[in-house]
């Protein structure tokens, strides 16, 4: 009798988990939509009411006090007597000035991502990528004409970069190299903590002009400014010359093989002799397994167009650009540090 019950518990608990899987669009869609909003950083001084946030936030009255109360439900707000909403530890990482914030990943997920993402059977018909079915272009094709959600995509892979870049910096010597020339490194985070860190390094940000553009601010508060330079460019036709060591995080898996391979000859062009590239990446394990690279993998073939790889894969690309893999370093985050030397 206690074993069928036991069986009939696991069956109510698989159908219910596939239940939440389920409606788990719904709950991208009310991150995303208090993300837009800017709920919590309108409650971050207490708790306001509905008819308030309506106000703050040109809402429909109604149809924002019901969002507000499913949210609620799923423990995004919390609301009190009067139709009050408050924050809770949820929602506290919406908070734009938050030091782990994730506002610009919800809003970066729940627009043109999510929308991505509800083609997933073409992909997987085809093997072509979502994005570009979707959108009629490119994910950085589309960046570059919607420069409002370029800004939000920037800030999504700042805050990314906040989380990694300490496991990184625990895990990888960054002592030894004169130079470190970030290539596609955004708004400059992962290189300003290296520099932090190292104060007799120097640095050099490589990303898309209308990217490091953005950049100032952040090497300025960081205090590394002096000791950084920020080249705006494209990394298929040339990268900075004669840096010692050129970090790619989050890079090389946006792409297939092919143009991979042609960004990372392009590092072995420009590195000085002894030079070193290292990649922080994800790196695929055993089947089955409960990481996130499968995840990551799909998101890479729907939206970028790239692919997550094995440890195996990526010494295939190191050697077909003109390098050789030294040694992989685990962090204790779900990166590695992928170091290839001149072949």
């Amino acid at each position: 009798m206690e074993q069928r019950e036991q069986s009939e518990q696991a069956v109510d608990g698989a159908r219910k988990t596939l239940e939440q899987m389920i409606d788990g669009f719904g709950d991208t869609q009310f991150v995303a939509l208090a993300a837009q909003l800017g709920i919590a950083d309108l409650l971050a001084t207490g708790p306001r009411s509905a008819g308030e946030l309506a106000t703050a936030t040109t809402s429909h009255p109604d149809a924002l006090y019901r969002a507000l109360r499913a949210m609620a439900a799923r423990g995004i707000f919390v609301e009190s007597e009067g139709r009050r909403f408050a924050l809770t530890p949820l929602s506290q990482y919406l908070r734009s000035d938050h030091p782990d914030s994730q506002r610009g990943m919800a809003i970066w997920k729940g627009g043109s991502w999510y929308r991505a993402y509800g083609a997933l059977s073409y992909s997987v018909a085809t093997g072509e990528n979502a994005f570009r079915h979707v959108h009629g272009k490119s994910l950085f094709e589309y960046l570059a004409e919607h420069p409002d959600e370029s800004v939000t995509f920037n800030h999504a892979m700042t805050a990314s970069s906040k989380t990694a870049a300490p496991k990184v910096m625990e895990a990888y010597d960054f002592s030894w190299p004169q130079t470190v020339v970030d290539v596609a490194g955004g708004q400059g985070l992962m290189l300003a903590a290296i520099l932090q860190a190292y104060p007799t390094v120097r640095g050099v940000l490589f990303d898309l002009p209308h990217v490091v553009a953005s950049a100032e601010l952040l090497l300025r508060e960081a205090g590394v400014a002096d000791r950084c330079e920020a080249v705006g460019g494209d990394f298929f036709a040339s990268l900075p010359a004669g840096g010692d060591l050129y970090v790619l995080r989050w890079i090389i898996h946006d792409w297939e093989d092919e143009p991979a391979a042609k960004i990372l000859g392009n590092c072995r062009r420009a590195m000085h002799p002894q030079g070193k590239v290292a990649l922080i990446e994800m790196v695929l394990g055993e089947p089955n397994s409960a990481e996130l690279a499968p995840l990551m993998d799909l998101d890479l073939l729907l939206i970028p167009g790239g692919r997550e790889r094995t440890a195996e894969e990526f010494a295939r690309l190191f050697t077909t650009a003109g390098l050789r893999m030294t040694r992989v370093v685990p962090t204790q985050g779900y990166a590695c540090v992928l170091e290839a030397e001149p072949a």
